[in-house]
């Protein structure tokens, strides 16, 4: 690049500028939205952030934004601007809204910055996966990445690990709030532009469909890999609504793999086609479990949906099956041959016990033990009743 670009810097979006002589700029910069803390010893700072971010992206002649332009745009690029707008406190990362300017049009990418020790644990691994996913599969539903590294923090031995990916303009988070005015629990969706409002029952239905045919077209029914964890409670899918069409994406990939492993010795292709079936009342369980769980606005009390969240997974995971390729491996598509198996093998006790075996594999210290045993034997029953009514 001929010049160095202007680098300008924002809190949650560009009406909030923050400047080196400003207060914010020396203050400790929170390890998650819920209150300030060091990180494990480290005082981070909003500067400290801010200079990390700056170096990273200059790094090699601005080499990984030279990157994702080529695959997003497919041009060259002289950026005359770079604004870095930071817009979240989260648990694993603290994602900026990076735009670059250039011929008076702005770019958007979003740069994960891992802060917080549960971040950092997980940022490189979760890179890997996110560009393993988008090489694997035709999906447009998770973000495309361009480029992973680190960047010294200022007077200091640390370093921050990010990672650049695509921005998914006009989503926002969402998590279950309640509404004063009729005294229920609905799913709350975060607009910093035109206001938080609740979803319709038509369209909280259509987000829990989306979500699970997500999570169901990224599992690979033969060898059980799957995106796993993920959490509600972390905004780790985001909603967009467009002349009252809901659209969601899933912005985090922190794992890819086998919900449980084969073994080695066994060679038994029989075997391997009687477990595809069984993995997937396991993969359908779980899923059904985690789809309900949330915390109050995003950061309270562990919350419970109501039953339209079944009735959407379980819509969401059977278009996810009939959008995979069996040939070879069953004589009917994947979702008729799951719907036999679930008609001709399964009781709702069957549903109950294996949910049970679900739950005890749970890390037990979990904050959702409590309201998932509390809830589980009806959410068993509420899913029988559906996957008998449904198929």
């Amino acid at each position: 690049m001929p010049h160095k670009p202007q680098f300008k810097y924002f809190l949650s979006d560009t009406t909030n500028p923050v400047q080196k002589e400003s207060k914010i700029w020396s203050a400790p910069l929170p390890t998650t939205r819920k209150q300030p803390q060091k990180v494990t010893g480290i005082s981070i700072t909003y500067g400290d952030y801010f200079s990390a971010v700056h170096s990273f992206l200059e790094q090699n002649r601005f080499e990984i934004l030279t990157s994702a332009f080529s695959k997003s745009i497919n041009r060259q690029i002289i950026p005359e601007e770079i604004r870095v707008c930071l817009v979240k406190h989260g648990e694993f990362y603290h994602p900026s809204l990076i735009e670059v300017v250039m011929n008076k049009e702005s770019y958007k990418f979003v740069l994960n910055v891992a802060i917080s020790a549960t971040g950092r644990d997980c940022i490189e691994r979760e890179y890997s996966c996110l560009k393993r996913l988008g090489n694997d599969f035709s999906f447009s539903s998770i973000p495309e990445v361009y480029g992973y590294g680190k960047a010294c923090v200022k007077e200091s031995r640390h370093t921050l690990s990010m990672f650049l990916g695509k921005w998914f303009e006009g989503f926002n988070e969402f998590h279950i709030s309640h509404d004063k005015t009729d005294n229920k629990h609905k799913i709350l969706v975060w607009d910093s532009e035109k206001g938080n409002f609740f979803l319709s029952p038509d369209n909280t239905l259509e987000l829990y469909r989306q979500a699970a045919m997500i999570l169901t077209c990224y599992y690979n029914i033969e060898t059980f890999e799957q995106i796993f964890p993920w959490h509600h409670a972390a905004g780790d899918f985001v909603i967009r609504l467009r002349n009252n069409k809901a659209e969601l994406k899933l912005i985090t990939a922190r794992q890819y793999a086998p919900m449980f492993a084969k073994k080695e010795e066994d060679e038994d292709t029989d075997r391997d086609v009687e477990m595809i079936p069984e993995a997937l009342l396991v993969f359908l369980l779980n899923l059904s479990i985690r789809m309900r769980l949330d915390r109050l606005n995003g950061v309270g009390d562990i919350v419970w949906s109501d039953d339209i969240a079944v009735q959407g997974t379980l819509k969401g995971f059977f278009q996810g099956l009939r959008r995979k390729d069996s040939t070879g491996l069953f004589s009917d598509s994947c979702d008729t041959y799951f719907h036999d198996y679930l008609l001709s093998s399964c009781t709702e006790k069957d549903f109950y016990d294996l949910s049970l075996a679900i739950v005890n594999s749970y890390n037990p210290l979990a904050p959702e033990i409590p309201v998932i045993r509390q809830n589980i034997k009806k959410h068993a029953e509420v899913l029988f009743d559906a996957v008998t009514g449904q198929l």
